[in-house]
């Protein structure tokens, strides 16, 4: 256990300093926030410890493992959930607006290491990949149900295969064999150069298998409603395809980019932008590897005045 109560085999926080900073807390007056990945529940910890006595923190996580890392605060609120309905759910808790929205995209540890959930290329396990263990689509079904076709879209628009069909027609191929049902099987079926190419690979199959850029969208597009004026969007993202759609978003208020003007030509945004991609220092990515690739990203909602 760290200074923060956080369980490092989880998960640790990535640009912990950094997200509390974006997040704009001030301990003097009640503030409703939401951290829309809680995981392992470090980077509320930090919110927690910085928010005032009526304050109040939801922790929105789909994954059932994440509610043991559940915080004993009664300014605290565990929702389990996919956070694409946050919305619907601050409704459910009678509340209208919030001062900030958190999203850490990253996958904890703990589903790398979790040999079982079949989230990493490192183990020969089922191939399943679902963050909610309750859906019914897993990686294997795409794997051996997916047309040639569907399944090179996949790994081209979420791997960035540029060999994407070839990779697909391997895999059908060995499919007609036998099923592909575990993580060694896929890996034998395909020829990729190294670690970072199968990784890729199932990187691909993961956010399909979750819709984790559907999930994005929504949760971006709640965000201008469920923000009060002047509260704010913290996300970290972790690869160019999320990090594209937060970009766009923040910078123009939709997900493509598209910068509408009014008559006077001054442009039609809800947002301010206030942190344009910050990386992580060469001390903590010394401390965690894992936080090497994220990039953070802050916007604030404009006010009426502005």
């Amino acid at each position: 256990m760290n200074a923060l109560g956080d369980n490092p085999v989880y998960h640790i926080p990535a640009m912990l300093g950094e997200v509390l900073d974006g997040l704009l807390i001030d301990k003097s007056k009640p503030q409703v926030f939401v951290d829309a990945t809680f995981g392992g529940g470090g980077h509320s910890r930090g919110i927690i410890g910085r928010m005032g006595k009526q304050s109040r923190l939801f922790g929105i996580d789909q994954d059932l493992d994440a509610y043991a890392n559940r915080i004993d605060d009664e300014r605290f609120t565990f929702v389990r959930s996919n956070f694409r309905y946050v919305a619907n759910f601050m409704d459910y808790y009678g509340v209208s607006q919030v001062d900030g929205i958190l999203a850490d995209l990253g996958v904890s540890f703990h589903h790398f290491d979790a040999a079982e959930r079949g989230f990493s290329f490192r183990y020969d396990a089922p191939l399943d990949m679902r963050m909610n263990a309750k859906q019914r689509l897993t990686a294997a079904e795409i794997v051996n149900s997916y047309t040639e076709e569907e399944l090179a879209r996949v790994l081209y628009l979420y791997g960035e295969f540029g060999n994407s069909r070839a990779i697909a027609a391997q895999i059908v191929r060995k499919r007609a064999q036998e099923a592909i049902l575990t993580t060694g099987q896929l890996q034998d079926c395909v020829r990729l150069k190294d670690k970072q190419d199968y990784a890729r690979l199932f990187q691909a199959l993961r956010i399909e298998v979750n819709d984790e850029l559907g999930a994005l969208r929504e949760l971006l597009q709640a965000s201008v409603e469920l923000l009060a004026p002047g509260g704010r969007l913290v996300i970290l993202t972790y690869h160019s395809l999320e990090d594209r759609i937060v970009k766009n978003f923040m910078r123009s208020g939709n997900t493509e980019g598209t910068i509408e003007k009014d008559f006077y030509g001054k442009p039609l945004t809800p947002f301010r932008v206030i942190e344009k991609g910050r990386t992580a220092s060469a001390e903590e990515v010394a401390r965690n590897p894992r936080a090497r690739s994220a990039k953070l990203r802050v916007a604030e909602k404009l006010t009426t005045e502005n």
